[in-house]
């Protein structure tokens, strides 16, 4: 999956989506593609980011001051004081809409007799409208994240049935207000109808590869916040490192992580992201790949397979031993700590980049497979070994996602899998599979953003179209992309659409 990932995006669809989003011809990544885009909106202070669905600016401004703005729970909303999410969202906001400004402002000019002051707005009274505004709760794949903003003064409204829609919503309000010459904050009046168009969207950081302090996270969840993602993929352990200190098997950490003490996650580390991340209405998915990729997983005894030069042990190490009742035992115990640490439904398996030789050197394993039945096919041995993964996993209560190797491999997969494409190589012809098999599917593919280029290379990572591919069609009315978890990137932020 990974050529020396740093960071990802990721875009993911859930959503059912009526006839129309499928074309007979089409690629994903096409230079000449220009995607249809609303009329320009020209404005003298900036643009709102992303767009949202609907957006009516007038000429009219009003005066926004420190002194007397406020944001506060509207009479009418099913929230209010106490609601800590959007308590603390609300201080956060003011402070992104003014700053420090507040000695500035007290050091604007007098307004002289050919200059009309504006109106000032007073408020933004923020209404949710849900019997269960989920002040309490994490953010989950069907939170219903749309709001309605209109600004008008004395009072402006922002409207929306959970909190995370307010979420959201205050981040437009915070990109409407900007500064004019005197250092006055100002909005023009505005109607603003938005809804994400994919339901997840998120960033992938791998940080066994790159250890990154606990605030270069916290400053990636801040940053995915002011693009409205809501999902970090959390790339925690991998064959360099093995960062995460596990509860239950600290050894892991204690023999795995590039430094024991400096280079590892406690436990209060990630209640800490997960914390900071629900926040700002934003889930945690964690990934603990295998049986590939564990290479750190060292300090689990008996754990991963002996490599043999013939009869010989060679002494280096290959995947996880799928033949050895004390491996399921292991990973039993491990994943009922991550499920309880980890509050998504959602856990990430991997499962891809499996080398079969170190399993096809191993005359236990060998035995194995001669018991079994497998013959000299390994993808059986890796499908045996997913399914009992899957099998534990699902018994705690969790969904899971795996790299698409899985699938490719014939992996006997259940039909709430979720299957994630990252080849760049015929994905056109991997999503049409994946989808017709009727699998909810991530596109990963396009938005590595690790590998260099030079000039503005970013633009080809607007120029993915998603759903521009040829599905298969469940019924005349429904198109496979209702099964399409789409994107992900590599090295820096960009969007994961779900």
């Amino acid at each position: 999956m990974e050529p020396a990932a740093s960071v990802w995006a990721a875009v993911a669809l859930l959503a059912s989506l009526s006839g129309g989003c499928c074309t007979d011809d089409w690629e994903l990544y096409d230079p000449n593609y220009q995607p249809e885009l609303p009329p320009v909106l020209h404005s003298s202070h900036g643009s709102l980011w992303p767009l949202p669905k609907s957006v009516v600016s007038f000429p009219e401004f009003y005066r926004l001051s420190r002194i007397t703005f406020q944001i506060v729970h509207s009479p009418e909303s099913t929230a209010s004081t106490g609601c800590s999410i959007l308590d603390d969202a609300f201080r956060r906001y003011f402070y992104y809409i003014f700053g420090r400004s507040a000695a500035e402002e007290s050091k604007r000019p007098s307004v002289d007799g050919d200059h009309t002051e504006p109106h000032e707005l007073r408020q933004l009274q923020v209404t949710i409208t849900a019997s269960d505004p989920e002040c309490k709760q994490h953010p989950h794949v069907t939170s219903n994240e749309a709001y309605e903003i209109t600004v008008v003064q004395p009072v402006a409204t922002l409207k929306s049935e959970t909190v995370w829609g307010a979420l959201r919503g205050l981040e437009t309000f915070s990109q409407l207000v900007y500064e004019d010459q005197y250092v006055t904050h100002l909005i023009n009046k505005t109607n603003i109808i938005d809804a994400p168009r994919f339901a997840h969207r998120g960033v992938l950081l791998d940080t066994s590869r790159h250890y990154l302090p606990l605030q270069v996270i916290l400053d990636t969840l801040d940053a995915m916040s002011f693009n409205k993602f809501n999902v970090f993929h959390w790339h925690i352990v991998d064959d360099p490192s093995f960062p995460y200190q596990s509860i239950t098997f600290p050894n892991l950490s204690a023999q795995g992580a590039y430094h024991p003490v400096t280079h590892i996650y406690t436990l209060k580390d990630v209640l800490t992201v997960i914390e900071y991340a629900r926040q700002r209405g934003i889930r945690v998915i964690p990934e603990f790949d295998t049986p590939g990729h564990t290479q750190s997983w060292k300090g689990q005894p008996n754990l991963l397979t002996p490599c043999y030069n013939g009869e010989i042990p060679s002494g280096t190490f290959g995947p996880i031993n799928p033949a050895l009742n004390s491996t399921y035992d292991f990973m039993n115990r491990l994943f009922k700590e991550i499920s309880w640490v980890f509050p998504d439904n959602f856990i990430h398996l991997g499962g891809d980049e499996v080398n079969f030789a170190c399993w096809k050197s191993n005359p236990l394993i060998t035995e194995f497979m001669r018991k079994q039945g497998f013959g000299n096919d390994y993808r059986k041995l890796e499908s045996f070994y997913i399914q009992n993964v899957v099998d534990i996993v699902a018994a705690n209560l969790k969904g899971y996602i795996v790299w698409q190797e899985v699938f490719d491999n014939g992996v006997k997969i259940k039909s709430n899998t979720v299957v994630e494409v990252w080849m760049a190589r015929n994905m056109k012809a991997e999503l049409y599979k994946v989808t017709k098999a009727g699998f909810t599917t991530i596109l990963a593919a396009p938005w590595y953003l690790d590998y260099i280029g030079y000039g503005q290379d970013w633009q080809q990572y607007y120029q993915v179209e998603p759903l521009h591919f040829n599905g298969w069609y469940f019924d005349e009315n429904v198109c496979p992309s209702s099964n399409l978890l789409i994107n992900y990137a590599n090295s820096s932020y960009r969007k994961q659409l779900l």
